[in-house]
């Protein structure tokens, strides 16, 4: 049997990076990456990562590559995502940007791809995405730069990119992804998710329109009163 070609996949431990992993080891040989960079909610993050990538949904994957890229440097002491106090919950996409996210994901990523001889890195951005490191034209500059940079072809895909979250937890649901292994919260307490901050209500709403039940473990009930 023929060797699947590697993909590099870039995951937190999220519903969206959770079930682009599942997708892309449907057709190919998988490394994931996760980049540290100092952020507020990164130790829960990993520590659920690693419980995820052990289910046996999971089974086959390369192991977890996990590097560091602080953005301590560049970030002031008391933004946010350093800080640990993401915005509120009915706080618009907009308000969650973290500037230059995906540029040094793919910096780090493509590397990696380079060292392991992969062609195709893949992240999760999902349809409205409003940020500008999150755009086609984006990526195929960022693929054209790795690609000249390391002397190694790399295309950059973001397959779930005409998708919303609602569809993405349907395919999770088929493929078989351990909704209940996954954090998507700025502002975790261990394993719980916060239910205040707007990733939560993303979360929650997601699952309520794609008629999936929401395993979640949140630590405080929605601060939006019932319709």
């Amino acid at each position: 049997m023929p060797s699947r070609p590697v993909s590099v996949v870039l995951v937190s431990s999220g519903l969206d990076s959770a079930v682009l992993l599942a997708h892309e080891a449907a057709q190919h040989d998988v490394r994931p990456v996760y980049v540290r960079a100092g952020l507020a909610w990164e130790a829960a993050e990993l520590q659920m990562l690693s419980r995820l990538i052990a289910s046996p949904v999971f089974a086959g994957l390369r192991p977890l590559i996990v590097v560091d890229l602080p953005v301590h440097d560049v970030y002031p002491a008391d933004h946010w995502a350093i800080a640990g106090t993401p915005p509120a919950y009915d706080t618009p996409d907009a308000e969650v940007y973290l500037p230059g996210r995906n540029l040094t994901l793919l910096a780090k990523a493509g590397l990696i791809a380079a060292r392991d001889d992969a062609r195709r890195i893949a992240l999760g951005p999902l349809a409205g995405n409003p940020f500008p490191d999150a755009t086609p034209a984006f990526f195929a500059a960022m693929a054209e730069a790795l690609s000249r940079g390391l002397a190694h072809a790399i295309t950059v895909v973001a397959p779930f990119a005409a998708l919303t979250k609602a569809q993405v937890i349907e395919l999770g649901a088929r493929l078989g992804v351990p909704f209940e292994l996954t954090l998507s919260c700025m502002h975790p307490a261990g394993d719980r998710h916060c239910g205040l901050c707007s990733k939560c209500r993303e979360r929650r709403e997601a699952f309520a329109e794609a008629g999936v039940f929401d395993p979640t473990p949140y630590a405080n009930p929605s601060p939006r009163p019932p319709a």
